[in-house]
């Protein structure tokens, strides 16, 4: 064999279409990365881009853009680069503002690649994968004392709470989803699906609940039951989902204190003036909208809220020792610094993904959990800001969304199936 000839395959590794499977196994490595390791994740969104780039139409990503799914992120993060020039706080304040808005500038990125390929189910059962081997660990470390190595702490190997609870809650739902269509065809595969979204719940009630993901589960669950079978199907999933709430309720001490002292924490607050994490949080929510009525249009800047908030931290309402400023809010986070015109911007982005995951499909179900997920947990965290909630949304849309782009064009008449490799409906078995 001719040099010419061993080379050959490694010269079509490298050139624009052999680089199109590399780059989206970048993509798959990311969504594996996210529920485990910041770093890693970081690491791997540089390797995908740098591998994307070659690859891009500039065509196809100028039509991209153009969209609402695709330009709206764009819109956000150009309102909050121009917010940096009226901030009136440091430069490195400005940066660290504007820098939780950047991540947003990869979903069109995203679309069109996925549009594109035919490899979209890399991404999702990566990270599906990637939560199962941590749902594994997480029984693990929380049911067998003897292990020598536990993680953060038992039950929560990586990350912390909220973040392994929103991504068992994802992929739950994700997973009934796909039993719900399975059902009429493999029920074998629909009842392991079935076990499986189970051991996810189970996890959140009895070794780690995040307050925020039970609110997400509240609005998940009629959102499941009308996308299957529509107001009849609402109300049987709110009357199923309320069955197994109270189920779990009565067999979790752990759940039932995680609920209560919420409330105890408010009351605790507002009666004893005592620091509690509920309690701050309707502080800084307070707080908020005083920064915000400052300049209600066009904001107080980019990078502003530790300044607009700054008075919150004081001594004598405990804030300062609770050591942050973030409003817990994604809403309050763009209206302190973008105004009127920011918050508009926010809104029309997620409702411009919405409507991206209108349509039939695994790629679709699993794209509108992770939009609404997102809102509903945005109005008690900043999870647009946040790394992990971020880039989590970041993929699930711009990953996904090429995916349901691709049904656009027309396709076998049947129901959505979880192994169909094309994540497209199969043909109906009469």
């Amino acid at each position: 064999m001719t040099d010419s000839a061993m080379s050959a395959p490694a010269a079509n590794a490298f050139n624009r279409p052999g680089l199109a499977p590399l780059a989206d196994g970048a993509a798959a490595a990311v969504a594996v990365s996210l529920p485990w390791s910041t770093s890693a994740t970081g690491i791997l969104v540089a390797v995908w881009f740098a591998l994307l780039l070659p690859t891009l139409d500039l065509t196809k990503l100028r039509r991209e853009i153009m969209t609402p799914a695709g330009g709206s992120p764009l819109i956000l993060v150009a309102l909050a680069a121009l917010g940096m020039a009226w901030a009136d706080v440091g430069i490195g304040q400005r940066l660290g503002g504007f820098e939780g808005y950047l991540k947003l500038l990869f979903i069109p990125f995203l679309l069109v690649q996925f549009r594109a390929s035919a490899r979209g189910r890399w991404v999702i059962y990566g990270f599906f994968g990637a939560a199962a081997v941590l749902l594994l660990l997480s029984w693990a470390t929380a049911l067998i004392p003897g292990l020598p190595w536990r993680g953060r702490m038992p039950g929560i190997p990586v990350k912390d709470y909220l973040t392994q609870s929103g991504i068992f809650a994802f992929c739950a739902f994700a997973l009934l989803g796909c039993a719900a269509d399975a059902w009429r065809y493999r029920r074998r595969l629909a009842l392991g699906l079935g076990v499986v979204a189970a051991a996810f719940i189970a996890n959140i009630a009895f070794v780690a609940t995040g307050r925020t993901t039970l609110v997400t589960i509240v609005a998940l669950v009629p959102l499941f039951g009308f996308r299957k079978l529509g107001w009849k199907g609402m109300a049987a999933a709110m009357v199923v989902g309320g069955v197994f709430a109270s189920a779990l309720w009565m067999s979790s001490p752990y759940l039932r204190q995680r609920v209560v002292h919420a409330v105890e924490e408010v009351e605790l607050y507002r009666t004893e003036h005592e620091v509690t994490s509920s309690g701050l949080r309707l502080e800084f929510w307070r707080s908020s909208i005083d920064a915000i009525a400052k300049a209600p249009i066009a904001g107080n800047g980019t990078g502003s809220i530790p300044e607009q908030l700054q008075s919150a931290r004081s001594t004598e309402t405990g804030i300062a020792s609770f050591g942050t400023v973030n409003p817990h809010n994604e809403i309050l986070v763009v209206a302190i610094q973008l105004g009127l015109i920011g918050t508009v911007a926010l809104l029309a982005m997620w409702a411009a993904h919405l409507l991206l995951f209108r349509g039939d499909g695994l790629a679709s179900w699993i794209g509108l959990l992770a939009v609404t997920q997102n809102i509903v947990g945005s109005l008690f965290n900043s999870h647009l800001s946040d790394f992990t909630q971020g880039w989590i949304y970041v993929f699930a849309v711009g990953a996904l969304g090429g995916v349901a782009l691709q049904r656009t064009a027309p396709q076998p008449t049947g129901s959505t199936t979880c192994g169909n490799p094309g994540l497209v409906p199969a043909p109906e078995i009469r």
